[in-house]
């Protein structure tokens, strides 16, 4: 299995990024999908997530309203929409798949993208 994080970058603040995880090597649709997020010196924490089909969608509320998690089940990839970053957005953003439904707990997941670095300057 293979979850292969991209988009990340360096940012104003206010302005948008949009992270992609391009999954393979298992059955994509059958999978609860979230994106996680690590700064330096902080515990690693559930950001967004999206279920199988309906799609039902999580969000920490540190990001509602600001933040849009989809799926193309079609192209295996799950994305992060982020608008109106904030400094402190910054962190190393994880893609991780779950079998079972969306938790909190980052220990539960099953399987994990390498992360990639968003950076919002202000």
């Amino acid at each position: 299995v293979q979850l292969q994080a991209s988009g990340g970058g360096l940012v104003q603040a206010g302005g948008s990024l949009r992270l992609s995880c391009a999954a393979s090597g298992l059955t994509f649709s059958s999978y609860v999908m979230g994106w996680f997020r690590q700064a330096p010196g902080k515990e690693r924490e559930l950001v967004a997530a999206i279920t199988r089909y309906p799609f039902n969608t999580y969000y920490a509320d540190s990001v509602k309203g600001r933040f849009t998690i989809s799926r193309d089940n079609a192209k295996n990839t799950v994305y992060l929409q982020m608008n109106s970053l904030k400094p402190e957005d910054t962190a190393v953003y994880y893609c991780a798949a779950d079998r079972d439904y969306i938790q909190t707990d980052h220990r539960k997941y099953d399987y994990w993208g390498q992360g990639t670095q968003v950076t919002v300057s202000s």
